[in-house]
């Protein structure tokens, strides 16, 4: 049978609306699930002939809007000059449906290489960068409340971005990527990871509280030995029972700790197919909205996004592939909001997207 290639295409968008229930396909672990649909409108288009750049981070604030925080401060060329086409400022709010609220960002000012965003107990907003060496709070209006670090100094030998890392300062950084904040004292944890290997906590005035973690050693890698990082710390976030939860991304495992930095326990994902060798990197971590977070949604850059149980670490089910169309994706980063429903930032595709939740468990 012939099918032509304009009802293939609908045919391709159709299925990444309504998944696939209950497929298994043969020597793989059960990844299809119908608990998330795209929603290919969301969000609407920006005004002012804005596009977006690299997508650093998404974060959602008490109102369930959704915050963007994207790298354009880096990006020295014009957009698309002939066609009028300019990039938007680096922090873009949206509100649940989709609509433009507001947006601010100095490019001089914000961190280089914008990586992640997170909101303390307060409503204030926390910016971190990968190429910098500095986390900044901001208000809701874009007004700089805070800094940790300084700007292109980092925890090196040299302070320079090549230097090699310290782990030690209790005032500098080095490359900070994800982050998290305690609602219980208004603690904010940094992944420290990029160029240090090192969760830093600092109290909700910016002082050093304490730090753990290390790099690795080649030995202690291949053991998937407790407490160190390979080599990225990728992401940071809390349970609601006062775990802390890491991706150690280049040792494919995550990490759990108390608060104080205390080894619990790790997890592993299987790749996305049983014949691939091997375990996938880990690179998001979020919890759902319910009180106990019975699960923790796990992203990992082969175009998947698992669903598992927090409690057990067993992987339930899984949903994506890489790709440019509705539903596809290369997965950064992503947040969830109080219903449930998945918001995944690209940073190659330049674009956010939203998946409904669907369903019940």
């Amino acid at each position: 049978m012939r099918i032509s290639l304009n009802r293939y295409c609908w045919l391709s968008l159709i299925v990444g609306l309504v998944g696939v229930s209950g497929r298994n396909l043969v020597g793989q672990v059960p990844r299809w699930t119908t608990k998330f649909q795209v929603d290919p409108f969301w969000p609407k288009i920006l005004p002012n002939d804005w596009i977006w750049g690299p997508i650093g981070g998404v974060c959602i604030d008490s109102k369930d809007h959704v915050w963007v925080v994207e790298r354009t401060a880096d990006i020295k060329e014009e957009a698309t000059p002939w066609r009028g086409d300019i990039y938007g400022p680096p922090v873009i709010q949206y509100d649940a449906e989709g609509n433009y609220v507001s947006s601010f960002g100095d490019p001089k000012m914000v961190p280089a290489g914008i990586h992640s965003c997170v909101f303390d107990r307060d409503g204030n907003i926390f910016i971190s960068g990968q190429d910098d060496a500095m986390v900044q709070k901001y208000s809701r209006d874009g007004k700089l409340l805070m800094q940790i670090g300084q700007k292109l100094k980092f925890d090196t030998s040299d302070g320079t971005i090549k230097g090699k890392a310290l782990d030690s300062s209790h005032e500098l950084l080095n490359k900070p990527v994800g982050m998290a904040c305690d609602p219980t004292n208004g603690e904010l944890y940094v992944a420290d990871g990029e160029g240090n290997h090192r969760v830093v906590v600092f109290d909700k005035n910016g002082k050093y509280v304490r730090q753990f973690g290390r790099l690795a050693t080649k030995e202690e890698a291949a053991a998937d030995a407790p407490g160190v990082f390979t080599r990225n710390i990728h992401c940071v976030t809390l349970s609601n029972d006062g775990l802390v939860y890491t991706c150690d991304r280049e040792g494919k495992r995550i990490e759990i700790f108390d608060k104080m930095g205390n080894y619990k326990r790790m997890m592993t994902l299987p790749r996305r197919r049983a014949d691939l060798p091997g375990r996938p990197e880990i690179y998001w971590i979020v919890f759902s909205p319910d009180k106990i977070q019975k699960y923790m949604y796990v992203g990992v850059p082969e175009g998947l996004v698992w669903t598992v149980e927090r409690e057990t670490g067993k992987p339930i089910s899984a949903f994506g592939h890489h790709g440019t169309m509705a539903g596809q994706f290369g997965l950064h980063d992503m947040a969830i909001d109080s219903k449930g429903n998945l918001f995944i930032g690209e940073a190659g595709g330049r674009r956010v997207q939203k998946f409904k939740a669907v369903g019940k468990d």
